[in-house]
């Protein structure tokens, strides 16, 4: 059996199919591309001409490749590759149907950015003379071409496909490179790792704890009323039994449908936020010791019953200092790579042509 694909081929795989370098038949893409739609691969022409042909009519504009999508320090974004990478990104997100109009706007909008910020971002490649690693993007090329040489539809693309998967891999790679130089930041000192430990406790309290025992008398969820009147009627059976003084362990190896029958329905020490919904309303409401109502859940009809409670707990500095470091430099890291696309941008000229893209009217307003 084959390895799967990396991610990053599978995408640059489906934008090859899109822009018509390769067969919809090559093998292992509809099982490796996350099992989104089939992209209908079209001669280049035909492609180029109609890129957005097989799009859902709420995602097309209606533009065609040869007008402007936008123009960025004086190089030009077509609406043929807008709408290209448009549906690429539409048929990924929303493989399962037609998303509301408002989630396409937005995938519009991001789309917009994308294309922008790369051509933003390839031209500061070149002005840092960044430079690729040919001998690994030839051993992924090699690797992909041992993997599938035997598959006809791969040996029938492949002098067609090979000249763009290695141009989309160099890009990428240069790309890469760059985001690892503008996100690299200096190591934080002691006193900002405490101050960022200070300002979010929240990320370092351990969330509150409960000691409970449950007996679960199941239910499908699927059952008529009746059935779930019975169990409810049982679970009430049974607390009164235990208010009597009935064993709860006992009735719980005997009763309940839970993992935890066998443990005389101890469930240990639970974070709060692990309780089904329906229960917590309920165990805020309960002392030590209490035993609760019948409490209907998804799977059928519960009894509870609280042991003990432990407040959160802010743990020490010195026990997350290794992790309040980590957070803290992952935080500053993807600052520092806001700041500097926002830089790009600042001092780029970007014009969009809103008349043809009037959905992309404020985006333009804020500097899109």
């Amino acid at each position: 059996m084959s390895k799967p694909v990396p991610s990053r081929i599978r995408r640059i795989i489906s934008g090859l199919l899109l822009a018509g370098l390769a067969s919809s038949a090559l093998p292992g893409m509809a099982d490796d591309a996350g099992k989104a739609p089939a992209v209908e691969a079209k001669p280049n022409a035909e492609a180029a001409a109609t890129p957005a042909a097989s799009a859902p009519a709420a995602h097309r504009s209606h533009a065609t490749s040869d007008t402007l999508f936008a123009e960025v320090n004086g190089q030009v974004i077509s609406a043929g590759e807008y709408e290209a990478t448009f549906l690429t990104m539409a048929r990924q997100k929303f493989y399962h149907g037609k998303p509301p109009e408002a989630q396409i706007q937005a995938l519009r909008l991001e789309v917009a950015d994308r294309l922008i910020n790369r051509v933003l971002l390839l031209n500061e490649v070149k002005r840092r003379e960044i430079k690729a690693d040919e001998k690994d993007i030839e051993a992924t090329l090699a690797d992909y071409d041992k993997r599938y040489g035997n598959s006809p539809g791969w040996q029938q693309n492949r002098e067609t496909m090979l000249p763009g998967l290695s141009a989309k891999l160099r890009e990428q790679q240069l790309l890469e490179r760059l985001e690892s130089e503008a996100r690299t930041v200096s190591a934080a000192s002691a006193e900002e790792i405490r101050a960022y430990y200070n300002s979010h406790t929240d990320l370092f309290t351990e969330p509150e704890k409960l000691h409970l025992s449950v007996i679960l008398l199941k239910v499908d969820p699927s059952s008529p009323s009746s059935a779930w009147d019975k169990a409810e009627e049982e679970a009430a059976a049974i607390q009164r039994r235990i208010q009597a003084g009935a064993d709860f362990g006992e009735l719980a190896r005997l009763h309940s449908g839970d993992g935890s029958a066998e443990k005389d329905g101890d469930m240990g020490y639970i974070h709060r936020g692990m309780l089904p919904e329906g229960m917590h309303e309920k165990v805020d409401k309960m002392q030590s010791g209490q035993l609760s109502d019948p409490i209907r859940v998804l799977e059928g009809y519960a009894l509870l019953r609280l042991h003990d409670r432990r407040a959160p707990k802010l743990r020490a500095f010195e026990e997350v200092v290794g992790r309040a470091t980590d957070l803290l430099q992952r935080e500053r890291s993807e600052q520092a790579w806001k700041d500097f696309i926002a830089s790009l941008r600042a001092s780029a000229k970007i014009r969009i042509d809103t008349e043809r893209f009037p959905f992309l009217k404020a985006a333009a307003a804020n500097g899109t």
